[in-house]
């Protein structure tokens, strides 16, 4: 006799019964549409903290603006690079792996920070990751 309880019947279309692919598109996406528009909009409040201190000053010294100002552009850059991963996922994510791209080479030519760098090469990777979903995401809607 087989006393096996079966799993709980789950609701079509609810995100557990989703197909894992699936579920680890919808949190890449998720997560890489709502922290750069946070962190983008966080560039004009410093609530988080005061983000010039994370920029190499040879940055400034490329672009001849303040490093605040630097700060207001950043933001803009990463508020734009969260609504295209929303909208463009494919496209948005190769941006937002570009930009932390930058992001770690700015922080290793100021000399610091190098734990944050390391932290932002793993958010290119699922980055990178989440573009690969979304291609696969693209074709199974085409099917």
């Amino acid at each position: 006799m087989n006393t096996a309880s079966s799993p709980a019947p789950t609701k079509s279309g609810s995100l557990l019964a989703m197909d894992p692919q699936r579920q680890a598109f919808l949190l890449l996406r998720t997560v890489f549409t709502v922290a750069p528009i946070i962190f983008g909009l966080d560039k004009f409040a410093n609530l988080l903290t005061h983000w010039t201190i994370y920029l190499a000053p040879m940055a400034t010294s490329v672009v001849p603006i303040p490093a605040q100002t630097f700060m207001y552009i950043v933001g803009v850059v990463e508020i734009v690079a969260g609504i295209a991963v929303a909208v463009r996922p494919r496209f948005g994510s190769l941006l937002v792996a570009m930009w932390l791209l930058g992001i770690i080479v700015n922080l290793l030519v100021l000399g610091n920070f190098f734990d944050v760098a390391l932290r932002d090469f793993g958010l290119l990777v699922a980055a990178l990751a989440l573009n690969r979903l979304a291609v696969a995401a693209g074709r199974a809607s085409r099917n």
